[in-house]
């Protein structure tokens, strides 16, 4: 009878830390150096021990039979950083926020931080920065619930070595820069979106909208598109494309919505250049208070 070959796939992925030529120290310096931070070496290297590692390493050490004396770690945890971190940077965007978008409701502001703020997000950026390759967890590759709090601890890290206008820039050019091409509506779902621009332009004491429709194409085919407007007091506050009457309407509100919010495609661009700064040092500081 034919025995059956059995494929190996490939070897399961290994940290760095497990490679030749490894110096941990020399790592954390350079992480340092490459992100032009001046971090506290002894912090950064706290920022980057996960409770879940020293917790696999004291019992791998209890398990070579070694006294509990001679087991005992006197490394220190990241929670406290990964706290106060994540703390700071739900604060710092919420703030950047409100000044970015002052037209922006509350629910529009707490969508945003909390998308730049999500695991997928944040663990995009933390990889992207060869956080994951410092990390210390019990397992690898680094869960992500882990590297996202690694991330924190290492803000938390930043902003105890220089400041919380340092920790502040180091959120604009690596989170902030994540809203950069992503649409508002695709990270705040607005259920009734013609409902909420009728509550924004009573706000504003101006006249509810009346949609109109404006051209349509192919009505009689499979592919029917139709382009209605938005009339307020007779004059056109947006107009959106749709498949049916309805789904036209509906994009047309959303486009006057982005309008009114100050978050459309043709904005001005975020101001990312180091001048910026002395603009954000009141940003900054309202978030370091908080």
């Amino acid at each position: 009878m034919a025995r059956k070959l059995k494929l190996e796939g490939p070897p399961p992925p290994r940290p760095r830390s497990q490679q030749p030529h490894w110096d941990y120290h020399s790592e954390v310096q350079a992480f340092s150096h490459r992100l032009h931070e001046n971090f506290s070496l002894e912090l950064l290297k706290t920022a980057f021990i996960n409770p879940c590692y020293l917790q696999a390493e004291q019992e791998r050490r209890q398990g070579l039979g070694v006294d509990s004396e001679t087991t005992a770690l006197v490394l220190k945890d990241n929670i406290q950083l990964s706290k106060k971190g994540a703390s700071f940077t739900k604060s710092f965007l919420t703030d950047w926020c409100r000044t970015s978008f002052p037209n922006l409701p509350c629910e529009g502001v707490e969508s945003i931080v909390g998308h730049l703020t999500s695991t997928p997000v944040v663990t995009y950026v933390a990889r992207n920065l060869g956080i994951e390759d410092l990390t210390m967890s019990a397992e690898f590759p680094v869960h992500d619930d882990v590297l996202h709090s690694t991330f924190m601890a290492v803000v938390g890290a930043l902003q105890e070595s220089s400041g919380a206008e340092q920790a502040g820039f180091f959120l604009r050019d690596f989170l902030i820069t994540q809203l950069i091409g992503v649409d508002l509506f695709d990270i705040w779902t607005v259920v009734n979106p013609m409902g909420l621009l009728v509550e924004e332009l009573t706000k504003r004491n101006v006249p509810l909208p009346e949609p109109r429709l404006i051209r349509s194409a192919g009505a009689s085919t499979v592919l029917p598109l139709y382009f209605v407007g938005l009339y307020s007091d007779k004059k056109l506050l947006a107009q959106g494309p749709g498949e049916t009457l309805i789904a036209a309407e509906e994009e047309a509100a959303y486009v006057a919505l982005r309008k009114i919010y100050g978050y459309t495609e043709n904005r001005r661009p975020f101001d990312f250049s180091p001048q910026q700064a002395q603009h954000q040092q009141p940003l900054l500081n309202s978030a370091s208070s908080s």
